[in-house]
Parts: C-alpha cells; structure tokens; sequence
C-alpha cells in the first residue's frame, strides 16, 4: 500500500513538472494573507529553519500583499511535515512561533488560544479544501477538542503557493489535549498515570512498542503503538512502561472477555462515548486512515478520571471520497472502513473496535448515538450549511489556487475512481453527493444493524450458560450448540441482520461454518416449552 502511494506520487510529480504555470500574483484576498520569508534558505524535512513570517487580515476589507501586517510580524522555525502529502506539489509545512533568541513563542493567532506550535495544511489532495476542517468542525460539535483552523493564502519567498489551512498542532496543552503535564522527574504514584498521548502511525523501533496482540484473524501480524506525549526522546522508561503496561491490561481485558457486560467493564479502561463518537465520524467519512494511521488516543492521570479517549481526529485527506483501496473504491456509499485490517496495509490497526463491534451493547450504543446526530449535527441540513458556507468564502481563491495548481478534472493525489469535475463547483456537487449516499448507505446499515428486535430479546441478566452453550467460539469449521433443554427450532442471523437458513443443523445441533465469512453471527433457539435463548458467535 505505501510502495502504491510512493509510486502514485512520483508520477504524478513527474506529470506536472513540465507543466507548471507561471507564478499568479495575489493582489488582494478576503482571506488571511501568510508572507514567508526564509531569506534565500530551502525550506527541508527537519530540522525546522529560521524564517519571518507577516500575517495580513483586516476582516473589513481586502487584504493586499503590500499591507502592513497586523496579526503576526515575527520569526518562526518552519520545516516540511507529513509523509506521503509532503511529496506533493503543494507542501505542508509545521512552524512553530519564535522570538528574536530563537526560542518559542507563545501568541494567540486569530480566534484560537495562545500557543507557539502550529500547522499550515496543503490541499493539493483535497480539490474541495474542508475534508479536514469539516471532520474538526463536526467533531468539535459532537463535544470534543479538534485543531481550530483558519483558511488562508501563502506566499514563500515571493511565489504564491495557494489556499492553506492554519491550524493548531495536536499538542497536550490546557486549551488543546487537555490532560496533565508529564514531566521527567514524575516516575511514581498518580503523576505516573498521566497525562499521555499515543497513536498508531508510522513507527520504528525507537517511538513505539509492540502490542501483545495480533489484528484478530490475523495472528501472522503486528501491531505497534507510537509514543506521542511524552515525545520518544522525552518519554521515562517507567513512563514507557506505564503507559505499555496499560495498554497491555486493556487489551488482554478486551480479546479475552466474551461476555454480555464488556462494555461495561471496558468502561473502567476507556471514554466509551469518545470511541462511538470517533468511530461514527471516521465511518461517516469512509476515512481509510482512521484506524491505521494518525489513530490517536490520549489519558490523563488516575485523579483525573484515568481513561483512554479516542481522538482527536486528523488526517482525512484521503477521506469523504472513494479511492482504489480495497473496499474503499465502492462507489455505492458501501463499506465499513473499522475492517481496514482485512486488507493488506501497513501500519496495521489493533481490532479494538472490530472486538467492540461485536458487542450488542456497544453496538446498540451507537447505533442509539448514530440516529441522535442525524437529526442534529449529522444532518443533510447541518452539514451542508458548513461546505456552502466556506465555498462562498474560498469561491475568489480558488481561482488562483487553481491557477497555480492547474489540477481540477485530474486524478492527482489519492487515486479516485470517481469522475473528475473540470470546475470548483462540480468537486463541491461531488462532495455532497458522495456525502448523501454514504449517509443513505449507513442508514440502512444501522436501521438493520441486529435483527430487528432481538436485542429486546436479550435480557439484562443473560447468562449463556443457564440455557445453552457454544463451542468452539470463536469457531473455524464447526460449531455445536448444548442445552439442557429440548430444542424445538435454531435461527441463524449476520450482525446485519440477514437471516441463514438453519437446516446445516443435524440432531445433535452442530453447525459446519467452515463456508461463513468471518465475522460476528446471531443464533436463537427455541425450545419446546416455548422460550426462547439468544447467543453470539464469532466465525474466525
């Protein structure tokens, strides 16, 4: 998957290198106006290089290349950033503000809180420019933190370089990841227990460890998490060894209960409401990296709660649209991006929500969660007053945007199977058509999520082995139903609820399975004195 990326890149790289127009002047622009200079110096992936930077932005009027600046006039240190995005044309950048020493700054910028580490977002992969901010926005209405942005225009060393999205770093700071500060010298009791921040990305053996589990299914792979806060060269080893101790504990907890209560008591482990929120926005966006790459969680100390958060969110360049990968090239709105480990990528995601997901409870929570945002922040409604909003504000600079970056009706960046419209206009149409049929695609999904009122058949105090018992489960090629009691009828249903016609059963109730698809089933026995019991099994 990443030797496809690379590939994709350099030849498209090679494309536009003969084909580069000539530099478009920006004489005024209602937005925000960045001015770098680096006074003849390369900018470079690491180490970040002394610049200046003005910042022009009257909201009042346009703003002119030869205004004075009135939001920063100041140094930073700025270098590229990112992974496959920075062997685009267009380059991202992270800068961090400084003073005349060269040390960091702390300033607030427009409407976000004093802090000196920040981010300049490309959208050469994005033609509509709010992949990113449209999953912020909605995240942060869900009621959790996501980087504020601000669009702008950039200039670096007096050749535009089109429309960037300014944002905040995630960061642990009391206005962004807002948990405890962990400093070296804090190795015991509750100051060891937090705060951390940790991902799963791009790793090596220097930033992360290895889990203790595979993918499930997949016992020939590996997962590793990478530390993010501390930073790898911060971090204690008795930090380290918290944090992995934790992990360890949350994971064993997770793949080894097989009970009606998990999320109940993963709920003494995790935010349970931060994982249903980040997995409806990451399935809303059909977002390939959600789970794999720039995955983050964070904890603050045991005094403090002591749970694992999901999020924040970022990174969706590659999200709200369908790219040929795997399942994610269906252009019927179809496709559960958390079964990203069924296909052949790298880095591999843990199967934390595969196992959740599996859990009726968990399942019925967000499909409850789901239905509650669709008639508020996930609505048609709601979501395209956001995109409309900020087409009408980026309708000037996308001319010139497009100007420099001749890429409209051109399959550039992420490999799409869709149609490329030759105008602004039509990527924004696209967009929200792409939008309303995933919508339309989950409806159904979650509508039919378990058979339609089974999970009412289940009672709170559900015990397997009182009535039935299944073994192996998960099961590879059979499975054998036992009761005490005299079976009348067995129903077999998928987690979507499709009905499997249950005559593979013989006398003594054992089901061959070796033909099912992996994944979680339903099974309801009827027995002859007219009760009822309801089971799950997973097909491994």
């Amino acid at each position: 998957m990443k030797i496809k990326r690379l590939f994709f890149c350099c030849l498209l790289f090679f494309s536009l290198s003969n084909n580069t127009q000539s530099f478009s002047q920006i004489d005024s622009t209602y937005l925000p106006l960045f001015i770098i200079d680096t006074k003849g110096s390369p900018i470079v992936d690491e180490p970040k290089i002394t610049a200046h930077l003005k910042i022009i932005f009257d909201t009042e009027k346009y703003n002119h290349i030869d205004d004075a600046p009135d939001i920063y006039d100041g140094y930073i240190g700025i270098e590229i950033r990112g992974r496959y995005s920075a062997m685009l044309p267009q380059k991202p950048y992270g800068l961090e503000t400084r003073d005349s020493l060269g040390e960091n700054l702390n300033v607030p910028l427009f409407h976000m809180p004093s802090e000196n580490d920040w981010i300049l977002l490309a959208n050469y992969n994005d033609k509509t420019f709010m992949r990113n901010t449209l999953t912020f926005e909605l995240f942060r209405q869900m009621g959790h933190y996501a980087p504020r942005t601000q669009f702008c225009e950039v200039i670096v060393n007096g050749s535009y370089q089109g429309i960037y999205i300014f944002c905040e770093k995630i960061k642990r700071d009391k206005n962004r990841v807002d948990i405890a500060n962990l400093d070296q010298d804090e190795n015991y009791g509750d100051d060891l227990t937090g705060g951390y921040i940790i991902k799963v990305d791009y790793y090596d053996e220097n930033n992360s460890w290895k889990s203790l589990y595979p993918p499930l299914g997949h016992n020939d792979k590996e997962v590793y998490f990478v530390y993010y806060y501390p930073e790898p060269d911060k971090i204690t080893e008795n930090q380290k060894s918290y944090i992995k101790q934790f992990i360890d504990e949350l994971e064993t907890v997770l793949y080894t209960t097989d009970s009606q209560d998990l999320v109940e008591i993963m709920s003494a482990y995790i935010d349970v409401n931060s994982f249903i929120d980040y997995f409806i926005l990451n399935e809303l966006a059909r977002n390939v990296d959600a789970y794999k790459k720039s995955s983050f969680f964070y904890k603050d100390k045991r005094s403090k709660g002591g749970l694992l958060h999901a999020g924040p969110v970022w990174d969706f360049d590659w999200a709200w649209k369908n790219i040929d990968e795997c399942f994610f090239r269906a252009t019927d709105g179809s496709g559960w991006a958390f079964l990203v480990h069924e296909c052949d990528i790298w880095p591999v995601p843990p199967s934390w929500t595969v196992k959740l997901m599996k859990d009726i409870r968990f399942l019925s929570s967000v499909k409850d969660r789901y239905f509650e945002l669709r008639n508020s922040i996930l609505s048609e409604s709601n979501i395209f007053f956001y995109i409309d909003s900020v087409a009408v504000l980026l309708d000037e600079a996308q001319v010139r945007h497009y100007n420099k970056w001749p890429i409209l009706g051109r399959n550039v960046g992420a490999p799409e199977v869709d149609y490329q419209p030759p105008t602004y206009s039509g990527e924004i149409q696209k967009f929200k058509d792409w939008i309303i049929t995933r919508l339309n695609w989950l409806d159904t999904q979650f509508e039919s999520v378990l058979v339609t009122g089974l999970e009412d058949q289940i009672p709170n105090n559900f015990d397997v082995e009182s009535d039935c018992r299944l073994y192996p489960n998960p099961a590879v090629s059979q499975l054998t139903l036992e009761s005490d009691k005299t079976i009348f009828d067995v129903s077999v249903y998928t987690y979507k609820g499709e009905y499997i016609n249950p005559e593979y059963f013989a006398k003594t109730k054992t089901l061959e399975v070796s033909y099912f698809s992996a994944g979680l089933y339903f099974i309801k026995a009827i027995f002859t004195d007219g009760t009822e019991w309801v089971g799950k099994f997973v097909k491994d």
